[in-house]
C-alpha cells in the first residue's frame, strides 16, 4: 500500500484562493491611500519643506522669493570682538524661545495628566448601568464639541477681574478676599488656562477610554466578582492593564495636540510671557515682527521637538497602534 498521502483538490486550491483575495484587497487599499497622501503632501508636506528652506535663509514676509542662503545663522551665530568677548545669537540661545518650551512642555504635561486622570473617572462612571446613561453620555460631550475660540472668550468672560462670575461666587462665598486678574496676573495665567483645557478636553480622553473600556468582556468581572475580588482590586488587576492600549493611544494623541497649542492661549493671554508657547512665539516672529527666516526657524524646532517626543513616547510607553503592547 502506498505511503503518500492523498490531498483534497479543495485544500490545494484553498492557498492560492486567498492568496489572491489578500492581493487584491492589497492592491484596492493602495489605491484608496493614493488620494490621501497626496494631499497629505500637498497640505502638509510641501509648506514643512518650506518652512524647513525658509529657516536656512534671510527671507522676510515682504520678500519671500528673494531670499538669500544663510545656513544655520537663525538657529545659532556667533560676533568675536576685538576684546576677545564671544558674542551668541539665535534661536538656540534665545531665552524667549526656550520660557516658550518650557512653557509647552509644562502646559503639556500637566493637562495631559489630570485629562487621562479625569477622563478615565468619567469613562467609569459612563461605562456603568444607570437611568439615562445615553443622555449623560451625550451631555458630557458638549464641552469638547464647542469650538476652542467660542469656549475661550466664554471662559475670558468668566475669569474677567471685573465682570467675571468666578470672583462673584469666590467673593460671596468667603473663597476670595479680593477679585483676581486670573489671565493677566503671571502667577495665575497659566493654571487658569490648564483649567479651560482639561474642562474643554477631558471630554474627548473619557470619550476613547470608553471605547476601550466597552471591549472588555463582562465575564472577566463577573468571574472576579465570584471569587471576591475587591473593586479596586478589579480595576488595578483587570481593567486598567486591559485598557492600557486604548490609554495610551489617546495619551498621544492628546500629547500630540497640548504641544502645538495656540488658540486657546492667543485668545486668554496673548501677550503674558508665563503663558506663551512654541506656536504663539513663532507666529509672533512670523508675521508680526516681520521675521519670517527666524519664525520658520522656531517652526522647525517646533515640529522636531514634537517629533523627538512623541518618538520618546512610543518608545518608553511601548504603544503599538494596532492594539496591545509590544
Amino acid at each position: 500500500m502506498s505511503s503518500e498521502t492523498i490531498v483534497p483538490p479543495a485544500v490545494v486550491l484553498a492557498k492560492p484562493i486567498k492568496s489572491e483575495l489578500l492581493s487584491q484587497r492589497v492592491a484596492a487599499a493602495r489605491w484608496f491611500l493614493i488620494p490621501m497622501l497626496v494631499a497629505l503632501a500637498i497640505v502638509a508636506g510641501w509648506p514643512l519643506l518650506r518652512s524647513i528652506y525658509f529657516s536656512f535663509t534671510d527671507a522676510s514676509l515682504t520678500d519671500l522669493y528673494n531670499a538669500k542662503f544663510v545656513g544655520f545663522k537663525n538657529y545659532i551665530s556667533w560676533t568675536t570682538l576685538k576684546s576677545g568677548r564671544t558674542i551668541y545669537s539665535g534661536l538656540l540661545v534665545d531665552p524667549v524661545w526656550w520660557n516658550a518650551v518650557w512653557n509647552t512642555l509644562r502646559f503639556a504635561v500637566v493637562s495631559v495628566f489630570f485629562e487621562a486622570v479625569l477622563g478615565m473617572i468619567v469613562a467609569l462612571v459612563l461605562n456603568a448601568e444607570f437611568k439615562g446613561r445615553s443622555i449623560v453620555r451625550a451631555a458630557i460631550l458638549i464641552p469638547w464639541a464647542i469650538p476652542t475660540i467660542v469656549s475661550a472668550k466664554m471662559w475670558a468672560w468668566m475669569l474677567n477681574d471685573q465682570f467675571g462670575i468666578l470672583n462673584d461666587l469666590g467673593l460671596r462665598l468667603g473663597l476670595l478676599s479680593e477679585k483676581v486678574a486670573w489671565t493677566a496676573q503671571p502667577d495665575t495665567a497659566m493654571t487658569a488656562v490648564l483649567i479651560v483645557d482639561v474642562w474643554k478636553t477631558t471630554p474627548f480622553m473619557a470619550l476613547l477610554v470608553l471605547a476601550g473600556l466597552q471591549m472588555i468582556p463582562k465575564d472577566i468581572y463577573e468571574a472576579a466578582e465570584i471569587d471576591g475580588v475587591h473593586p479596586v482590586k478589579q480595576f488595578f488587576r483587570i481593567t486598567l492593564p486591559l485598557v492600557r492600549p486604548a490609554l495610551m493611544v489617546a495619551i498621544i494623541f492628546r500629547l500630540l495636540d497640548a504641544m502645538r497649542i495656540f488658540d486657546l492661549i492667543y485668545v486668554l493671554t496673548p501677550n503674558s510671557s508665563a503663558t506663551k508657547t512654541m506656536s504663539v512665539v513663532a507666529r509672533e516672529n512670523l508675521f508680526d515682527f516681520d521675521k519670517f527666516a527666524y519664525g520658520s526657524a522656531q517652526s522647525t524646532l517646533l515640529f522636531l521637538i514634537i517629533a523627538v517626543m512623541t518618538a520618546l513616547y512610543i518608545w518608553l510607553g511601548r504603544v503599538r497602534f494596532d492594539g496591545g503592547d509590544r
